[in-house]
């Protein structure tokens, strides 16, 4: 039969108050009395219950993550970067990848409700305003890697805008001026906010985006390789590509692969995120790097300082993007066939 937590009370010869005061580390209790509990615990090999610690300290020590999908190695790091700091903090991580669909979106936060997160950390596309209100105003909610402007809600981002003048920066220290770019959604802001950086550092140098040559598509890889080999295909092909992430970068060079195109001789491509991708393709991508790490860290600190001390919901952390050089991108060659 399972120990409870009158098993350890009557052990140590402690009300069940006092077990679980211990438990939630709360209360005066001495470092002593609280290592003898411990032990007493450990030897009943006593398991508090979830449910009976979220009614009595009206917190479940777990958080939600909302991602659009796990397979893509920018979400999966900052996943991985969310659990290990809510890990050192005693808190649990509930990982939910919506495919940016409302539906799932709305399922998942109805769920998470019901399990009784302490927070949730969205990084997720999301269109239901309504919804994403009534949360925010019963529970601490951090959004990562997009702005809501709308909503009290703390946020923290990487510098996007920065991340694009950087890599129009990078391109036309080569020399292109027949470039394109393949995005995502630009929906979300993370995606406007790099193409006003590129398009406005073309600008400055006297070039115009043409907006025939800015191609949207979904973020995974046969998105970005199909849409990519009809740009291709067309009369004035570009020299240089700037892709909103290392899926749709991947995507571009097996499109330029079938096209017989050679990367980077004839075209350069810079692509953004710098994950685990970026340096293992052939040729190695240049990369826009955010700090991945440090988005899913600084998302469980705010989110924790809320919860904990009830900090102010409407922080924003901004965070810096830098240029990583490979081997995708080279000098514009007076061949290419512009």
């Amino acid at each position: 039969m399972k120990a409870t937590i009158y098993d350890v009370a009557r052990e140590a010869g402690v009300s069940i108050a006092t077990v679980s005061k211990v438990i939630n580390a709360k209360g005066k209790i001495s470092a002593e009395r609280r290592n003898q509990i411990f032990a007493i615990m450990q030897r009943l090999q006593y398991q508090p219950s979830a449910i009976a610690t979220a009614l009595t300290s009206k917190q479940t020590y777990t958080l939600g993550l909302l991602i659009p999908d796990i397979a893509n190695p920018f979400f999966a790091e900052v996943a991985r970067a969310v659990e290990d700091r809510g890990h050192q903090f005693g808190y649990s991580v509930i990982i939910c990848s919506t495919d940016n669909k409302d539906e799932r979106v709305e399922r998942y936060m109805n769920v998470l409700k019901q399990k009784r997160v302490d927070g949730i950390i969205i990084g997720t596309g999301f269109d239901n305003q309504t919804m994403l209100e009534d949360m925010s105003s019963s529970l601490p909610i951090v959004v990562i890697g997009r702005e809501v402007s709308s909503l009290q809600v703390a946020t923290v981002v990487a510098d996007d805008y920065m991340g694009g003048c950087l890599a129009a920066e990078h391109l036309l220290t080569l020399g292109h001026k027949q470039i394109a770019v393949l995005t995502e959604s630009l929906l979300i802001s993370s995606s406007r906010e790099r193409l006003r950086g590129f398009r406005e550092t073309l600008g400055r140098a006297g070039l115009t985006l043409l907006e025939s040559n800015i191609v949207s598509c979904r973020n995974g890889l046969e998105d970005g390789k199909a849409r990519m080999i009809e740009l291709f295909r067309g009369e004035e092909r570009p020299s240089a590509l700037f892709c909103f992430n290392d899926l749709l970068a991947v995507g571009a060079l097996q499109a330029a692969k079938e096209s017989s195109i050679e990367v980077p001789s004839a075209l350069s491509i810079v692509s953004f995120d710098n994950t685990l991708l970026a340096s293992v393709t052939s040729p190695s991508l240049t990369s826009i790097a955010q700090p991945m790490d440090q988005l899913g860290e600084s998302a469980v600190d705010l989110l924790l300082g809320q919860i904990t001390h009830g900090h102010d919901a409407k922080q924003r952390i901004l965070l810096r993007t830098e240029l990583i050089v490979r081997q995708s991108t080279a000098a514009v060659q007076s061949t290419s066939t512009l």
